[in-house]
């Protein structure tokens, strides 16, 4: 076997080819008197090299911009008549994609300039050491699908039942829309990643160590999702739709019942994007209506108690959804240097689920019940937000101001029957939440002579009050005393300052975030489970650091140190259960507190002509870590109850190595491999639970050395085809009680070019062996439990799309 074909089987799929063009800017003067001197030619050439890079002339007042340059060596020539020329040896780095260089005074005697330098962003695997950038068009395996589908295919990154973003291992990422929190990703938790195209952003970016730019959540990292951006004039857009099927075949049989599980579900997804540009003057709008039959959960669950009762449940929740999504806004230049956006997103989404839970008794094959339910839910928010963004003279050098409103809801009522030996009886609940979020801040960026400096402040102001209304039938199943309300609310004070500095050989970033956090928790007098209300706050300080050392143009050395945060949101802490499984209760804890994270990391980038290779090891403490934690409640004489709540449970840590490869093997051919390799511990861990009572639960000490590793081969043959194949494993790995067992999913997607360029076909099929689902075995005092999730990871989709 070849060198080649090894590392085709040992790594994953990670493309990123983002050029990102570097900016140099500047101030001519006359040195004796210091007056400008306009019209000055300016150009950049290759040391001992008279071909010109860019070149342009110093405006009316001055000054020059220069972009489009690449990393390496340049000497800058500045010239103007009846003047001396001046030369400047320039070094152009990989960390600071605006530079200022200051001010070139031209006078009858030669200057010798210092050296300076600039960051330019190369098109390799790693974009530096501290991002990673995936472009969209390279992620084509999921045309037609959703951000959250594609994310899969990015190095790192998994993504489970739920819906949660796990990077490297974990699910505490914070997900950004062009460097902001934003509506559309909840404020951290992700939830709508699966309604944003992926057609309508530009690219991806992966940070792993985030500077203190960034909100200090997400302990794993940031991605941050880059829109689209139209540039050219008049009316342009894109039309398409796209059609899909799930559920294509089924890995495990249902449990007896009359509806069972939906299978063969069709998703129609039509969407219209418009930009109108002219003058000073940029309208655009996105817009798309999602009408499908979902799978989002299919859970079996195997218990085995200690008394030898064995129990078999499926909750199937087959859902009739229909979503519709739009935003837009305008981009109004209102001079040379100040640009005002205003934009809008209103998001829609209703859906109706229903399941028919079966409950098998497996020493004697009989039915001890059947649990029936609806539910009918109503989501969404409109989010309103206003940015001012004023660029000073030098380039680089700006101020951003932005303020938001968002206002999002939840309209969920639960129709309940139940049929058992014991009991007959039919309950309704309905929880209706309302969220308010208000976020302002101020960012400043200024270029130095050798780097930039960064700096801001933000404030952001959430509540979410919850009503919560039960009407009970006759032997009801609905837990007494849970109180018909709760208020919970969030205010984040907090201000950064970071510095980059950048030499030829090396380059430093520092920098810190200091946030201030208060929190309450309001329930209800009426519940019995929970006696007082919760209050507290913290100041924080959240520090982080990079040293860079440049070996040579193709080989980097990076060692990072950061601190975060993630803190638990309402979700996690709501005090009502969730009752679509009665005997597997999911509730929140309006107790838990947040977990703190301290990362260090080594990395090392290698590339050359046709590749690029990454490296990395890193460690993460973690304290406070807080998960779901199962527990038997026997306060129930009928039957057994296992809670699923929320806990912090104490400490753990993370560490491994990341290794990243992209090879153009032919002119026709790509592949590209990620492999992480990384030891999980959980540490060893008792509290106490008080819903329903008080009592006692124990996490034992585990580790696990476990790895997971992606592969993806891109094949463009003639004619505007393109063929992409990945394929993912995750190998078993340990998790608080138990153990996650092994999936795998294998990716197919063909794109044609059609229509003179005008149109694409495309065609993707994700989890073609059907591999993909959740399964873990789960081991507590009084019970074995075997948990297999098998939603709809199997979907087939074609799309057309056609650019006007």
């Amino acid at each position: 076997m070849s060198k080649v074909q090894i590392l085709y089987l040992l790594l994953l799929p990670i493309t990123l080819f983002a050029q990102l063009n570097t900016s140099l800017s500047g101030l001519v003067v006359e040195k004796e008197t210091g007056k400008v001197l306009p019209f000055a030619q300016i150009v950049l050439t290759m040391p001992e090299n008279p071909v010109i890079i860019v070149g342009d002339l110093s405006d009316e007042n001055g000054r020059f911009t220069l972009s489009g340059m690449k990393s390496g060596n340049y000497t800058l020539t500045c010239s103007f008549i009846g003047y001396k020329t001046n030369k400047v040896p320039v070094f152009i780095g990989t960390k600071n994609n605006i530079y200022n260089i200051g001010t070139i005074a031209l006078e009858a005697q030669v200057l010798e300039g210092e050296s300076v330098f600039v960051e330019a962003k190369r098109s390799i695997v790693s974009e530096g050491l501290d991002k990673k950038t995936f472009s969209a068009e390279e992620l084509f395996n999921q045309s037609g699908g959703s951000v959250l589908e594609a994310m899969k295919s990015l190095p790192g990154v998994t993504v489970n039942q739920e819906g949660k973003v796990l990077l490297r291992g974990s699910d505490k990422v914070a997900v950004l829309m062009d460097g902001e929190q934003s509506s559309l990703t909840g404020f951290g938790n992700q939830k709508s990643l699966d309604n944003i195209p992926v057609s309508n952003i530009e690219r991806m970016e992966i940070i792993n160590n985030p500077s203190a730019k960034y909100d200090a959540s997400g302990m794993a990292g940031i991605i941050n999702i880059i829109n689209k951006k139209e540039k050219r004039s008049g009316l342009n857009g894109e039309a398409g739709f796209s059609w899909g099927l799930g559920v294509l075949s089924t890995r495990k049989d249902d449990l007896p019942t009359p509806l069972g599980s939906y299978s063969k579900n069709p998703i129609y997804a039509p969407s219209l994007n418009l930009n109108y540009r002219k003058n000073d003057i940029n309208v655009f709008l996105q817009s798309e209506v999602i009408d499908q039959k979902r799978l989002p959960n299919n859970e079996f669950t195997t218990r085995i108690y200690k008394n030898g009762e064995k129990i078999v449940s499926q909750v199937p929740e087959n859902r009739s959804q229909t979503h519709y999504i739009f935003s837009g806004g305008m981009d109004w230049k209102l001079n040379d240097q100040d640009l005002l956006t205003v934009s809008s997103i209103f998001d829609y989404e209703g859906h109706i689920d229903t399941a028919q839970v079966p409950y098998i008794n497996l020493n004697s094959n009989t039915r001890n019940r059947l649990w029936h339910w609806n539910e009918d839910e109503v989501t969404g928010y409109v989010n309103y937000r206003v940015n001012y963004k004023h660029q000073y003279q030098e380039r680089g050098h700006e101020l951003n101001a932005t303020l938001q409103y968002t206002r999002g809801w939840e309209d969920e009522q639960y129709f309940l029957n139940d049929s058992s030996y014991v009991r007959e009886s039919v309950d309704n609940t309905h929880i209706d939440a309302t969220e308010h979020v208000t976020t302002a801040s101020l960012d400043y960026v200024k270029p130095t002579r050798r780097g930039r400096m960064e700096s801001g402040i933000k404030t952001q102001i959430r509540s979410i009050p919850v009503t919560y209304v039960t009407i009970k039938g006759v032997n009801s199943i609905i837990y007494p005393g849970l109180g018909d309300w709760s208020d919970w609310g969030e205010n984040i004070y907090s201000g950064y300052l970071n510095y980059i500095y950048e030499r030829p050989r090396y380059a430093i970033e520092a920098g810190f975030r200091v946030e201030q956090t208060n929190v309450y928790y309001e329930i209800s007098p009426e519940n019995i489970y929970y006696n007082q209300n919760d209050k507290y706050d913290y100041l924080e300080l959240f520090p982080n650091v990079r040293l860079s050392y440049r070996m040579n143009s193709d080989n980097n050395i990076s060692v990072f140190f950061n601190r975060r945060v993630d803190r638990p949101d309402e979700a996690t802490l709501r005090i009502f259960p969730k009752y679509d499984d009665p005997e597997l209760l999911k509730v929140g804890n309006p107790y838990l507190r947040p977990q703190f994270t301290r990362t260090m990391e080594l990395a090392y980038e290698h590339s050359w002509q046709r590749g690029s290779f990454f490296l990395s090891g890193y460690y993460r403490l973690i304290d406070d870590p807080f998960t779901r934690v199962y527990s038997i409640d026997e306060s129930n004489d009928e039957y057994d109850i296992i809670n699923k709540i929320y806990q912090n449970v104490g400490s753990g840590s993370n560490s491994g190595v990341e290794l990243l490869l992209s090879q153009q093997i032919k002119k026709n051919l790509k592949i590209n491999g990620s492999y992480n390799y990384y030891n999980n511990i959980i540490d060893a861990y008792s509290g106490e639970l008080l819903f329903p009572y008080p009592r006692e639960f124990n996490i034992q000490k585990t580790t696990d050395l476990t790895w997971d590793m992606k592969l993806s081969g891109l094949l463009t043959p003639a004619n505007g085809w393109q063929v992409q194949l990945v394929y993912i494993y995750y190998a078993p790995k340990n998790i608080p009680q138990g153990r996650q067992l092994s999936r795998s999913s294998l990716d197919l997607a063909v794109k044609k070019s059609v229509l003179a360029n005008r149109a694409e076909l495309a065609f993707s099929f994700t989890d073609i062996l059907n591999q993909n689902g959740i399964r873990q075995e789960l081991h507590e005092d009084t019970f074995d439990a075997v948990y297999e999730n098998y939603y709809d990871t199997q979907v087939m989709r074609l799309g057309f799309k056609y650019k006007f």
